[in-house]
């Protein structure tokens, strides 16, 4: 008797190991899903934001459980997604359409399992120089000293875009690549005539500029903005208001790329509906986590994203 009492309770403890073993595989709640958020570095604007919609998702979108992770940003984030190691990701929309395109950084690497959910806030191309430079519009760059950020980076694709629009090239200007921290120090000491840059506004390194030295930022003209909005499905009008950096007392119309989340084409409808549903339901959680996220609106979910596919649950939200 005491031999049966023996292995009766072995087998009880043995099963109840096993069912635990079980939940824990289930991320702890049965039939629970688990998605993998792409942002960026943690100190960017990325981070925060994809923590937020992370949150708003795992709360809102019953069985499903979401976690942002630091990531290399748009290009790494890119890839990533085509790996399938991870479920949803917050690109530059310009990015994901040399992707979807096979084009720039992905040439010959076209992707195709990428689908758009929303796009977010604008990320925009900001041309600044000193307010004692002659330099008044884009075609005043020529034989500058033009920082145009990183080699092979979004930002340099992007002022190539404008430059060409305006009928020059770097045969024309005196290229210098250097990161935004670079190129600030090197306009506040004269070193160079001009910072282009692509970010959401107000951008920490021209706020630092413009603390210590008056600014002004080089407008584009609507010719422009129209060639290049037609030529580029990626690029969106925007106009930076007066006052977004000290002294700089006039609105400046220039274009942007969207910030945008993407997902994979194993997101179901359904799932892509609730996703979609959860986020701006609760915009007023997500604008808590940066002043970027302030920017986020139905109204311009679906701004720059002609060239790509949408979820088809994403696109039943926007429907209703």
């Amino acid at each position: 008797m005491k031999l049966q009492s023996f292995f009766k309770r072995m087998l009880t403890a043995g099963l109840a190991f096993a069912f635990a073993i079980g939940v824990a595989g289930c991320g702890g709640e049965t039939g629970s899903t688990t998605l993998n958020i792409a942002t960026g570095g943690t100190a960017g604007t990325y981070y925060p934001i994809g923590g937020a919609i992370a949150d708003v998702i795992t709360k809102n979108v019953e069985g499903v459980n979401a976690s942002a992770q630091s990531t290399g940003a748009s290009v790494a984030n890119i890839n990533m997604l085509r790996d399938g190691e991870v479920d949803l990701a917050i690109v530059q929309n310009d990015i994901t359409y040399y992707a979807v395109n096979g084009t720039n950084m992905f040439e010959g690497n076209k992707l195709s399992n990428i689908r758009a959910i929303a796009s977010l806030y604008p990320e925009t191309c900001q041309f600044v120089t000193l307010d004692t430079s002659d330099v008044r519009s884009i075609a005043d760059l020529r034989g500058k000293k033009v920082a145009v950020g990183a080699a092979g980076s979004g930002v340099e694709f992007n002022v190539r875009q404008i430059l060409v629009a305006y009928g020059l090239s770097y045969n024309d200007i005196d290229e210098q690549f250097l990161s935004f921290a670079e190129a600030a120090a090197a306009l506040k000491t004269g070193a160079i005539d001009v910072v282009c840059l692509t970010a959401g506004y107000p951008t920490v390194s021209i706020q630092d500029i413009a603390s210590r030295q008056k600014i002004r930022l080089i407008p584009l003209t609507n010719d422009r903005i129209e060639q290049l909005t037609s030529e580029y499905p990626f690029f969106t009008r925007t106009v930076i208001p007066a006052g977004t950096y000290p002294n700089v007392t006039e609105d400046t119309q220039t274009v942007s790329v969207m910030a945008m989340l993407v997902a994979n084409d194993k997101i179901s409808d359904e799932t892509g509906y609730n996703i979609t549903k959860a986020i701006f339901e609760n915009l007023d959680q997500i604008s808590a986590s940066h002043s970027a996220a302030k920017q986020i609106n139905k109204n311009t979910a679906t701004n720059g994203l002609d060239f790509i596919q949408l979820n088809e649950g994403a696109e039943r939200f926007y429907s209703e």
